[in-house]
């Protein structure tokens, strides 16, 4: 059926309906044939976050590369674009040929956010499929989901047919031919899926249960992997990368040509998930990202490019790359941006360089207010590095600056709070002496401070460790608060309930599924967005499923067997183990890229040649 035909006449009753029309400025329509295998993306938030997803726009762009692959998009609908699809009786659709989502082959789900877990329910329910894979029938599409919270897929397990674990461009194209295959052949959903556990990479949840006290998930039977592999791009320059990105109607997140420029981080940041689990680090070269730049501007027309990467700054050739950018491009008055950077003088210098065309604020991310902290969480910043990057700053003409900090982390005192209110204060400080002594007109010095909560993630060496109480939370930020007061500075900080209900399922098993499913019963969806978020639903959703809040937060013991144990990122166990209890001595590991090799084993494990291996541990 094609729902968009019978829908376009009454999306004048809902606001943005740009959301929902597709045809945008190179959306790809195939014509549905019978020799195309048809998927659909879902992403599980509104149509302006999910357009400014650059995984998403790669798999789209990628797929649609292939003849014989017909892929599109949905989103989550609106409240008012899901009353307005029910009272009609309508599902959802896809964008492209508007057709329902359970006339596909292959639905496919972006996963990018713990907390937008309950969408995922919601799309299924508004395609009128089941939410369990069980109970989905052989006409359904196969539902798989990848992307960056998929290393602990249990909370999701008994709604996912399979999972992609890692880097999907090179093997995602055989995936979706191998089910083309077996779909010719008549095989069943169950033998379908007992195939497809072969490829590198997938994980089929339904082929693997609990077999013993420890709470091992292992293999049904044989022929079942024991470990699921990451996947990875070896070579970011010969990988696929889109340069014919859809333009929307509608403004959104980012809305600008997304470069990257990089993948994987070595800092070794103790609580980030992204820099343990996208290891190794990879570069594109700066003739690829020229040349990429060029295709990408001459078909969006876009004025702005985005450099984009965990760790912008640490690519090795980022000065080059930056010179290069502004003298071909500064002429047309295209703009040039960083996503990310140091504490440093040279950051300061690269985003001096670039923001020439535009200029906006700069964020720096100390993540602690002392360096016992900082040397805790394996940060290596010092504040003399913020006072000089600052100083560098508001010397070059910058008056606003925004300060990042986590609350919650391992071993803080009201000590480390205190640090946050005098770094912050001393920022301010700084840039009003500047602009006092300084001849040129500068605006009103302005500082702010951003503080979130610190939640242990699978893959970090603070995987073991538990969240602060939500008592304990609202008592740091009244502290904060109370004291960053004051012309010129300004506080931020996130919502306690959000981040401790992110905790649980984050590190959650397959009994955390239980309380998701509850938890949308009862109303829950748009969970990250602040008008929508009802932290009771899932509080009593988790009491339903006979759990405790203090239990799903609280320490890890370090021999317990984890929910994601059968996941293999090429992180080991021993090196994570070995990260948290430095971070209690207040250890520091060095940047592998600046020293020895520090044995966290995954260029070992995923055969990357090293120029120097440090001595086992």
């Amino acid at each position: 059926m094609n729902v968009k035909e019978k829908i376009n006449d009454l999306l004048y009753k809902i606001k943005n309906p740009e959301r929902y029309i597709g045809n945008e400025w190179n959306a790809i329509n195939k014509k549905w044939t019978n020799d195309k295998i048809k998927t659909v993306l879902a992403f599980p938030d509104v149509y302006e976050i999910g357009m400014s997803h650059l995984g998403m726009k790669i798999i789209y762009h990628l797929l649609n590369s292939n003849e014989d692959i017909l892929c599109e998009r949905t989103f989550s609908p609106w409240t008012d674009m899901e009353e307005l699809l029910k009272e009609n009786n309508l599902p959802l659709y896809s964008l492209e040929s508007g057709r329902e989502i359970r006339d596909f082959d292959i639905l496919g789900f972006t996963l990018q956010y713990e907390m937008s877990y309950t969408n995922i329910l919601n799309i299924l329910d508004l395609a009128d499929m089941a939410i369990r894979s069980k109970d989905r029938n052989e006409k359904d599409p196969l539902v798989i989901a990848g992307g960056a919270t998929v290393f602990n897929p249990e909370p999701l397990a008994p709604f996912i047919d399979l999972f992609f674990i890692g880097e999907a461009e090179e093997v995602i194209v055989e995936l979706i031919r191998e089910y083309k295959n077996l779909k010719k052949k008549n095989y069943s959903k169950e033998e379908m899926l007992f195939e497809l556990n072969k490829i590198s990479g997938v994980y089929v949840p339904s082929l693997y249960e609990i077999k013993d006290s420890k709470d091992r998930l292992a293999p049904i039977n044989k022929g079942i992997k024991d470990v699921i592999n990451k996947q990875v791009v070896e070579n970011l320059d010969k990988a696929y990368y889109p340069t014919e990105f859809i333009v929307p109607y509608m403004d959104i997140v980012h809305n600008r040509a997304v470069l990257e420029i990089s993948r994987g981080c070595t800092r070794g940041c103790r609580f980030c998930a992204a820099g343990m689990t996208y290891r190794p680090t990879r570069e594109r070269s700066k003739e690829k990202l020229l040349s990429l730049a060029d295709e990408i501007l001459k078909s969006t027309g876009y004025g702005e490019i985005s450099l984009t990467s965990l760790s912008t700054v640490d690519h090795s050739q980022v000065e080059e790359i930056t010179e290069s950018f502004m003298d071909k491009y500064q002429k047309d008055n295209i703009s040039l941006s960083l996503s990310s950077l140091r504490v440093d003088d040279f950051s300061v210098e690269l985003a001096k360089k670039v923001q020439k065309v535009k200029k906006t604020g700069l964020t720096f991310a100390p993540e602690a207010g002392t360096q016992r902290l900082r040397n805790v969480i394996n940060k290596g910043v010092s504040e003399e590095n913020l006072y000089d990057a600052v100083k560098s700053a508001f010397n070059s003409g910058w008056h606003r600056i925004k300060l990042y900090f986590m609350i919650g982390l391992p071993t803080e005192t009201e000590k480390d709070l205190e640090g946050i209110v005098r770094m912050a204060k001393r920022v301010l400080e700084i840039g009003k002496d500047i602009r006092q002594n300084t001849d040129k007109r500068m605006k009103k010095i302005e500082v702010q401070v951003s503080v979130s909560t610190f939640i242990p993630k699978p893959f970090t060496p603070f995987q073991w460790v538990s969240m602060p109480s939500k008592e304990k939370i609202i008592e740091k930020q009244d502290y904060l608060r109370d004291n960053l007061r004051g012309r010129g500075l300004k506080f931020s900080w996130n919502d306690p309930d959000l981040s401790l209900l992110e905790g649980v399922i984050a590190r959650g098993d397959r009994n955390i599924a239980e309380i998701i499913e509850t938890a949308w019963k009862n109303g829950a969806k748009f969970d990250s967005w602040n008008d929508h978020f009802e932290p009771n639903i899932w509080y009593q959703a988790i009491k339903d499923n006979n759990h405790q809040l203090e239990d799903l937060i609280g320490d890890i013991d370090l021999n317990k067997i984890l929910p994601w144990s059968h996941i293999n990122t090429g992180i080991k166990q021993k090196f994570l183990k070995k990260e948290y209890n430095k971070s209690f001595s207040e250890e520091i590991t060095d940047d592998c890229r600046e020293n020895k090799c520090t044995r966290c084993d995954v260029c070992h494990d995923l055969g990357v040649e090293l120029d120097i291996i440090g001595d086992d541990f």
